[in-house]
């Protein structure tokens, strides 16, 4: 039986099963931190830090006590690792045969990697590791070389081979660079090193991204991800036969959906907490899923050339009322504490402007901790009419003037 939902009802299922806004955790926070990890599947690690960098700052949305070192200490303890989903992430330890497929295909050539092999420096480096223990690239001699571009200097790109077919790991990073080391020696003895089959892999794929999401498509199940469409197309018609699955209509597209998932439908949504996103956050990475559930056209602009952009380099959507209301291209000036706001442009749809600004005010406050600062400035705000009144009262209620 295929089931209907609006769709404030499909955006309340997605918030609700992505934990935005966040319930209160009565667990320790590093606990509570790893439980994010373990349900999300993954967290995008990306090298942008004009604020707190991706990983930490979806990690932190989800549960508010969260702190760097925790993901720290979860390495330590080899709780989570780093590999690929559809890109750098951080994942659960627990989930680490689900990685070996893609390992396993660019290890025989069914995949390829982004730069061509050369075996011997590979076949070279990997023994001075196993030797040596635990190094970085800039370890390795790169004399001679003529490229500025890291990832173009042949060490690097042996590195990345061995770590993305797996006989490497990065068990920490220094001053966010990778530290590589054997698998067999950063792997915690008793995991599960066996090979899932193509049917356990497809029916992992849909029972994560289901549970993490609330609902989805098969082409939403698959992004980014090589050579499992055809698996998880076959897995998702068995599912639904089994009675795993179920349809469920919203605007006329059908999804997908867990059996039993609509009943947390009945759960409340905290709509009154705001949430200032990471543009790498789990809920947004697919944008044209946003765009189809929640009329949300994002688009990141640190890639537009400086002159095309509408919104500003590096804007993160704000998340109020179970919408995205707003954008807010912000960066953090670490020599003076100051977090400024450099453009937050207001969708159309926002009303009750007074609430809103309360709630952005009290988060804010959240937020400048979260990033060390002490204070904020609003340098720009569309539309412009709304300005003078969010600057007033950010003054008022962040800055205590």
């Amino acid at each position: 039986m295929t089931e209907s939902l609006s769709l404030p009802q499909a955006q309340k299922l997605v918030l609700l099963s992505q934990r935005l806004p966040p319930s209160q955790r009565r667990k320790p926070a590093c606990a509570a931190t790893l439980e994010v990890i373990e349900h999300l599947g993954y967290v995008q690690i990306d090298t942008i830090s004009v604020v707190q960098r991706a990983h930490h700052h979806t990690l932190w949305n989800r549960n508010p006590r969260y702190q760097p070192q925790q993901l720290e200490q979860l390495l330590n303890e080899k709780r989570v690792f780093e590999y690929w989903s559809h890109a750098a992430a951080y994942l659960p330890m627990r989930d680490y045969r689900y990685s070996l497929p893609r390992k396993q295909q660019l290890l025989s050539g069914q995949q390829n990697h982004w730069y061509q092999r050369d075996e011997r420096l590979i076949a070279l480096i990997y023994e001075r590791i196993r030797a040596e223990g635990p190094l970085m690239a800039k370890d390795f001699d790169h004399h001679g070389e003529r490229s500025n571009d890291w990832y173009n200097k042949p060490a690097k790109r042996a590195l990345e081979h061995l770590f993305m077919q797996g006989d490497l790991m990065v068990p920490k990073r220094i001053s966010f660079h990778k530290v590589y080391d054997l698998t067999e020696r950063v792997l915690p003895s008793g995991i599960d090193t066996s090979v899932p089959t193509a049917a356990e892999h497809a029916n992992h794929l849909i029972r994560r991204y289901l549970e993490v999401n609330g609902l989805g498509l098969i082409s939403e199940i698959c992004y980014l991800l090589k050579n499992v469409k055809a698996d998880v197309t076959a897995m998702v018609q068995q599912m639904l036969e089994a009675g795993e699955l179920q349809q469920v209509m919203v605007a006329g597209t059908p999804y997908f959906a867990l059996t039993g998932a609509l009943a947390l439908l009945s759960s409340p949504l905290q709509r009154s907490k705001l949430k200032i996103l990471s543009p790498f956050d789990n809920l947004l990475i697919q944008r044209k899923r946003m765009q189809n559930l929640f009329g949300f056209d994002y688009l990141i602009e640190c890639y537009v050339p400086a002159h095309k952009r509408q919104f500003g380099y590096f804007s993160l959507p704000v998340l109020w009322g179970g919408k995205l209301v707003a954008r807010m291209d912000c960066k953090v000036d670490r020599k003076i504490a100051v977090l400024h706001i450099h453009h937050l442009v207001l969708e159309p749809s926002l009303k009750e402007l007074d609430r809103f600004t309360k709630a952005l005010s009290k988060e804010l406050l959240a937020f400048m901790q979260f990033n060390a600062c002490f204070r904020v400035e609003l340098h720009r705000c569309s539309p412009q009419t709304a300005q003078t009144g969010l600057a007033a009262a950010l003054k008022i209620l962040v800055n205590q003037e």
